[in-house]
């Protein structure tokens, strides 16, 4: 059991590392299933938000640890579906780093809602997600493969999440998740006033 600390911790630690792409508008080729796939390791704000989503599922538990993935990546393709077809939503971008801070805050204070309410909570952030990134593909097929490698990358970050937190409360580590949720905060607020 104590084997898996190690490859726990390397597993968070590299989900957390900056990388140089940027996340939105413009970031690549957008016309591919591989490069959805490729797309949200790209940017901390969707990494940080993904993983959040999984903790805080995992923190929940239940019916929450498949629920509220599953809505994500559901509301989000729904989100890049009204990108693609140039349906303004209002505070994208402000809604994205809300969501950075906002799930962070969940995680760290370990706020247990109703199910519907966490649902509700995360299908608002992950229409701003969706749409961002819809709105840079185009209404090809092309653009519906690329939603859908998105789609599937957004769900391994999910799986990244759920698989840390579990793996953490079972070590009776619960603490550490709830310092990752801290750390999504403190990333947030440091992509708001754009000191990273």
């Amino acid at each position: 059991m104590k084997s898996r600390i190690p490859l726990t911790l390397a597993a968070l630690a590299i989900a957390l590392v900056p990388t140089a792409a940027l996340a939105h508008v413009g970031a690549g080729s957008v016309a591919s299933f591989s490069a959805g796939l490729a797309h949200p390791y790209s940017g901390l704000d969707h990494i940080a938000v993904m993983i959040a989503v999984g903790l805080w599922a995992a923190l929940k538990g239940g019916r929450a640890l498949w629920l509220w993935p599953s809505i994500f990546v559901a509301v989000m393709l729904i989100g890049g579906a009204l990108g693609m077809a140039h349906v303004p939503v209002p505070l994208v971008e402000p809604g994205i780093l809300a969501s950075v801070v906002a799930l962070g805050l969940m995680v760290a204070l370990a706020v247990d809602l109703p199910l519907w309410a966490g649902g509700a909570i995360i299908a608002v952030f992950a229409v701003f997600h969706g749409h961002a990134h819809g709105s840079e593909v185009a209404e090809t097929l092309g653009g519906a493969e690329y939603m859908a490698g998105f789609a599937v990358a957004t769900a391994s970050l999910h799986v990244t999440g759920l698989a840390v937190a579990l793996s953490f409360s079972r070590l009776h580590m619960r603490p550490l998740v709830r310092l990752a949720g801290a750390a999504c905060v403190v990333l947030g607020v440091a992509l708001a006033i754009g000191a990273v």
